[in-house]
This record gives structure tokens, sequence and C-alpha cells, in this order.
């Protein structure tokens, strides 16, 4: 049950672009988090796309959004559901998402930051109540723990 803002430089991705870049990231967050391929769970995954103005990144100091496209992904998810495997598998399939999603037509390089952030066990709130790890188990029905749910 991950919430992931992504921001991308404006202009880059177009709509097609960027449904399929929300599509991809579901369920890169999907298979890391093992959420089953039920509607119902996987809409616990929210993505929120931000377009940047080209001229407010900066890397090293220069613009450098002519030779590459840099991306960030903030991904917030309920701590004690990434292990280090399934971390590093988050990541990778992040940075995929946005290399596919990518117009064919741009030779740019595309380049990505993802923050994973482990929110403590009963610090997120949901719908008003504070939620812990059997609760997200029980929404997002995460395969691997399931014995939490019960």
């Amino acid at each position: 049950m991950p919430n992931i803002l992504v921001k991308i430089p404006a202009n880059t991705f177009d709509g097609d672009a960027r449904a399929t870049l929300a599509r991809r990231i579901t369920e890169a967050a999907a298979q890391a988090e093992q959420i089953p391929d039920d509607p119902r769970k996987r809409a616990t995954t929210w993505v929120m796309v931000e377009e940047v103005p080209a001229a407010s990144w900066w890397c090293g100091g220069a613009d450098v959004t002519r030779q590459m496209v840099p991306c960030l992904v903030v991904a917030h998810v309920p701590a004690g559901v990434l292990d280090a495997a399934a971390r590093t598998r988050f990541v990778q399939q992040m940075h995929e998402a946005f290399a596919q999603a990518f117009p064919a037509a741009d030779a740019r390089r595309v380049v990505t930051s993802v923050m994973v952030h482990d929110l403590p066990d009963g610090t997120w709130g949901v719908n008003g109540a504070l939620w812990t790890l059997p609760d997200f188990a029980r929404a997002a029905g995460y395969a691997h723990l399931q014995h939490l749910a019960a």
C-alpha cells in the first residue's frame, strides 16, 4: 500500500506515456510488495505524477535536461513490508518503469532517484484512523504478510 510521489520535467512524458508510467509504477510496487492481482487490492497503491518546469531541475548546479531526463520518486511504504531483496527489486523496477514509458523518439537518457521511506507502525493515518501493519496486510493483501491479517 505505497503512496508514490513522482516528479518529472514538464513536457517529457505525454498523456499516454504518463498513463503508462503510472501503470508500470503500480505494477512494480505490487510485485515488490506482493500485492495480488486484484483491482481492490491494487487500488491501495497510489501514484501521483507531478510535472515540474524543466528550468527547476538542477544536477550538479547545471541544467542537464537537454542531455537527460531526471525523474524523482518518493515512495512511502508501511515499515515491515519490504525486505532488502524486495527493496532492491522495487528500486530497479521503478527505474525500468520510467525507461519503458519514456517516448522512444526522445534520445535523452532517463535517470532516476528513488527514495523509499518506511513509515513506522502506527504512524500512517487512513480515513481518520491510525493503521498498523495487520491493517495494511488486510487491505493490500500482501502475500507474505497474510499471517498478520488473521
